[in-house]
This record gives C-alpha cells, structure tokens and sequence, in this order.
C-alpha cells in the first residue's frame, strides 16, 4: 500500500492549483488531505466524486478553518471521524479508515498560535490523540497517524533552530510530546529510513523566497506503530509539489 499525506491548505484553492491533476498521475493506493477548510457542500463534484476514488471528509464547525479528509482507491471497511472528545472534534482534526486490520489516520494537530496563545489546547490534543492511537494498537490493529503534526521534532528538522528556540511548533513542550511517542513505541518512519539526512523538510512561510531558499521545518509526518515497521518500505518528500506551502510526504508499506 502506497500512501501519500498532504496539507492542501485549502482544499478549493489546491482544486485550482492542480490537486485534481495529483488524483490522476499519482500512484498512491490512499491520500490523506489536511486543513481542507471547507464544508462538504461547498465543494465541487469533482473532489467530492473524482473517478476512481472514495472519499471521505471530516470537516471542523467552524468555517473555514481545520478539516481532514481521506481519498482511497478502495473503499475503506470502516471509517471513522475523531478521537471521542467533543472540544477536539468540532475542530475536524482526525478522520480514520480502517483497510483489514490497518487503520490509516488522516491528522490534523492544532498549531500552539502567535505568542503560544493555544499551546495548552495543543499539549492536551497530543495527550488524548496518543490514547486514542494506543487503544487503536491495543485492540489488535496496525496503526499508521499521518499528517501535519505541527511540531519539528528535532533540531535537525528545521533549518534555523537557534532562531526558534521556543517558537511555535519547536517549544520543548510540543517536541517533548513527541518524544512521548517515540517512547509509546510510534516510529517517525522518514527518520527511521533516513537517519542522517539533513536540508529535507515539509512546510515553508509563504514570503521571503523560504521554499526557494529551503529555509523549512519538518512537521508533516507518518508515525507507525512499531510492530508495523517491518512492512514499511520507504518513506518520502515531495519537495517538488507546489499548490500548498506544505509539500506532500509518502510510506509505502509491503503487501
């Protein structure tokens, strides 16, 4: 199974910048959409029916704003939105589709805002989510969480950090909740296939030429539970596809 995770940042706007055109030429069995910031009758039939793909979307109350959503070539054997926990789920962040005894997570994690405004929202997100993909593992499924996490893990995945120590997104708190994953036995599968590279990230400000100059940050991911990692045969960034200011990332699992 191939699996492609995009923040579209805006799933209209990706329409316009080619989004369709990815559904056609990729060869991905299931791609995984964030921060769609769209309700459902808002789209076109063309995302919400494209010819060969099921579709399923979770999008927040709010307008505008957050949303998931997953595109599978197969449709899933069950699919599920949220983590059970109503102030987290209005806000559209999780959208599950289980595939046999995989379950693929499409995640969408809040972002700690401008002056670190929502970082105690945040940190209890990471909390509850990690429960949720816990119980997942512990009732007998394979897990894969992808998406746009939100946090540079390490220093290694962002391209200043001295210039960030405690920004939003790179705060200790946030990196150290990811550590807690690591710890639950959920494996960053890029770093664990490319444990020394460096200059490859996921996410760049829209001003001053940063994609241009590679000034970037890592926070789009795939975690998989450990004992799925066997079966996981590569792991990738799409640096070269533009319509967002995130780039897509990729797993490709055996069978």
């Amino acid at each position: 199974m191939k699996i492609l995770s995009w923040n579209v940042n805006g799933l209209r706007a990706a329409e316009r910048k080619g989004f369709l055109d990815l559904l056609r030429t990729t060869d991905a069995d299931v791609v995984l959409v964030q921060e769609i910031r769209s309700q459902k009758d808002q789209l076109s039939d063309a995302l919400l029916r494209p010819r060969g793909w099921h579709v399923e979307l979770a999008s927040a109350e709010r307008p505008g704003y957050a949303g998931v959503g997953i595109y599978s070539r197969k449709k899933p054997d069950a699919v599920a939105a949220g983590i059970a926990v109503p102030h987290f789920d209005r806000e559209g962040r999780v959208l599950m589709a289980r595939y046999g005894k995989l379950c693929v997570l499409s995640a969408y994690f809040p972002n700690s805002g401008r002056d670190l405004a929502r970082i105690g929202y945040k940190l209890r997100f990471m909390g509850a989510m990690l429960r949720h993909l816990d119980a997942l593992r512990a009732s007998g499924h394979h897990v894969v969480v992808a998406g746009d996490f939100n946090v540079a893990h390490a220093e290694v995945d962002i391209a200043r950090p001295k210039s960030n120590v405690e920004a939003s997104g790179f705060t200790l708190r946030e990196r150290r909740w990811l550590d807690r994953y690591v710890k639950s036995d959920w494996v960053d599968s890029f770093r664990e296939k490319h444990p020394e590279v460096r200059d490859r990230y996921t996410w760049w400000l829209q001003h001053s030429g940063a994609r241009e100059r590679n000034v970037g940050w890592r926070i789009d991911y795939h975690f998989v539970d450990r004992a799925l990692l066997p079966s996981v045969r590569e792991a990738t960034i799409h640096e070269d596809v533009a319509g967002s200011d995130h780039c897509p990332v990729g797993l490709v699992l055996q069978g």
